[in-house]
Formats: C-alpha cells, structure tokens, sequence
C-alpha cells in the first residue's frame, strides 16, 4: 500500500503543527504563577486548556504515525535488522546527541553555581542517576521531551510482537493497550503509556488496510466535537487541579487518544489552505523544534528570574514565539551552512523542497515523533 501525495503532505503538516504546539505544554512556570493558581484569570483557563488539554494529544498522534509509517507496505515488506539499523541513525543518535549535549552545558553551568533549582543537581548527582538523565533508562531524559524518542525506540524493538499482535486480535490488542494507557495501572518499561498505544493503534491502521481518509467527510464535524471535548476537559481541569482525582485523570488520558481523531479530521481541512500547504513543506524543522525547544524555554525562564521581571503573562506569551523564532533561523542555518551536522541532528530528516507529484511520493518521515514546573 503506497501513501498518495496528498496523505504524506498531511501528516508533515501534523507534525509540525503538534510539535509547535508541544512547546506550550513546556513553559515554566513556578508555584506562584501556576495556572491553577488563578492569579491571571482567564489566562490561568487558557493555559491549561492548551497545556493540560488540547495539545496533550500530540504524542498520541505522533506515536500513531510511527507505527503506521513503519507498516504501511504491509508486514510482508517489513526487515526486523534494518528498521533497528536505520532507526540507530534516525532516532537513537539523534536522542544521545540532543540529550548528552544538553546535560553537559547543565553540568558546566551547575559547576559554576548557574542553574540550580531549574533543573536535577547534575554536579553532585549519582552515576545512576546520571545514567538516568543522560540515557533515561529508568526515568526521565534531562531534556525532558526526549522521552517520546525513548519509548519509541522500546516501540520499535517491540514491533514484531505488536505486529503480530495486533494482526492476529486486534480488538483484544487494543482494548488491552487502552486500558494501559488509561488506567492508573503502573508504566513498567514505559515513561509515556499512551505512546504505546498510539504506535499499536498506527500499526493496527496500516496492518488491517484502513483507508485513513474514510473520516474525511466528517473532517468539520469530528474537528468540533474534539475541541469541544478539549474545552469541557480543560474547564474540569482547572477546578479540580492541580491535585486532580483518578477518574478526572483517566478523563484526561483518553481524551488525548481520542484526539487523534481530531487532529486527523482537522488535517484534513488545513491541508486545503495555503497555509497547510506551506507547513507541510517544512521537513526536518519539526524534529529540530521538538528536540531543542526545552532547553531554550528553560533559559529563559532563567533569565527572566534573573531581571526580576513581574509580569508572567508576558513571558508565557514571549517566550515561545522567541523560541520558534530561533529554532527557525538556526534550522535554517545550520541546514545551510553545516549540512553535514544537520543531517546527524535531524536524523537525516531532510524535508522536501517540492511537493511531490500525485502517484509519486518519496517515503515520508518516520517519526519526528522543578522550582520550574517540568511537565510531562
């Protein structure tokens, strides 16, 4: 089954439009100004709405995409030893050098008495736990929104037994995955339960043959109906949090699955403006968002305590529209400038300077996938 031009332009259009909106779910924040707080009113409900709400299901659909991508010619054409090399070069460098090279300037700052109460205690942390920070092998990466990477690589080595999974009781599979990802029940291997259902879930899609743009004509409907349900979510929210009950937080759990739904049905209309049009374009600026927008965020909110400056909605406002501005320029510049080293940092996530004619369609991306508040 090969993907058309059209379903390929989409889902680089939903990636880039996640992961901008994951940088959202990373602002910082201390208790003072948390959003559960109420000090800002209406910017309080707006932050959880998109923090804590609408933007939670970026990792499901990310995941979702993965999975699909990895089966869409079906699992006759899947090579167990060559996805593992590949994804070496695609996802596990990509993840050691980002991470590694963050935790390094944290341990450099720290040694100088710069950074401590933003980020975990580097300089006088355990091996353990430095291997945790570096690897995230029992906990979270130090660049925290790199544990997408890690728990898709545990997808990845897992994937014949998904597939096979999935394939043979797809029903019986994904309930029980659900029920994982949704239930308070404990992680095990996995830092983010719902990544594996997501990776299950685009497995199951491509495996069964599901024409993925069934949904299309339903695309305004179901778009509204997930915002709504982001809206009445983020509303519960915001009066129970930031303590909230389990069957609140279950609520919260599958209201992000169900937004894959959502986030596909609205591809469906954003890809018919131009706009669409041009972010599906961008190539591997997503990845370079995703992978380097926490480290910038939290340097600025350490600036920002530095100047002594008390206005938080201003630096919620700024801060990420300053990150995307330089992850932009820096993108841009190292894509032109270093090739070489953009390629290892991307994962060789070159994007496409032309959109590709209808029938004809190169292989789309894999994946893009404290005092401060660290979300996860």
């Amino acid at each position: 089954m090969q993907i058309d031009a059209t379903v390929s332009a989409r889902i680089n259009m939903m990636r880039i439009v996640l992961i901008t909106g994951i940088i959202f779910v990373h602002v910082p924040y201390d208790p003072a100004t948390s959003p559960y707080a109420g000090t800002f009113g209406g910017l309080d409900w707006l932050r959880v709405f998109l923090a804590d709400s609408l933007f939670r299901i970026g990792v499901p659909c990310l995941s979702t995409i993965s999975g699909y991508l990895l089966f869409h010619r079906g699992i006759e054409a899947f090579d167990y030893r060559r996805t593992l090399r590949t994804k070496a070069s695609t996802i596990l460098l990509p993840f050691l050098l980002w991470n590694t090279a963050f935790l390094a300037l944290v341990y450099l700052a720290q040694s100088r008495g710069i950074g401590f109460g933003y980020l975990p205690d580097v300089v006088n942390a355990t091996p353990r736990e430095l291997m945790n920070l570096g690897l995230a092998v029992e906990s979270w990466p130090i660049d925290i929104p790199l544990y997408f990477l890690r728990d898709l690589l545990l997808c990845l080595v897992l994937s014949p037994l998904i597939a096979l999974a999935v394939l043979r009781y797809p029903r019986i599979a994904l309930a029980l995955m659900l029920a994982y990802a949704v239930l308070p029940l404990p992680n095990g291997i996995f830092l983010k339960k719902s990544i594996l259902f997501g990776f299950s879930f685009g497995v199951a899609m491509a495996l069964h043959r599901i024409d993925i743009r069934r949904m299309d004509r339903f695309a305004l409907p179901v778009t509204l109906a997930v915002l709504a349900m982001a809206l009445g979510l983020s509303t519960a929210l915001y009066a129970y949090g930031p303590d909230f009950p389990a069957w609140l937080d279950m609520l919260r759990g599958l209201a992000a699955i169900a937004g894959i739904f959502g986030a596909w049905a609205f591809s469906a209309l954003l890809i018919r403006t131009r706009a669409g049009k041009a972010l599906a374009r961008l190539g591997g600026l997503s990845f370079w968002i995703f992978c380097g927008h926490y480290p910038l965020l939290v340097l600025f909110w350490m600036v920002w305590n530095r100047l002594g400056i008390a206005h938080y909605p201003l630096f919620y406002t700024a801060s990420p529209v300053l990150a995307l501005a330089i992850l932009v320029s820096t993108h841009a510049a190292t894509r032109r400038f270093a090739p070489a080293l953009h390629a290892i940092l991307t994962g060789r996530r070159t994007g496409q300077r032309k959109q590709p004619a209808a029938g004809r369609h190169p292989h789309p991306e894999m994946e893009p996938a404290g005092s401060i508040a660290q979300r996860r």
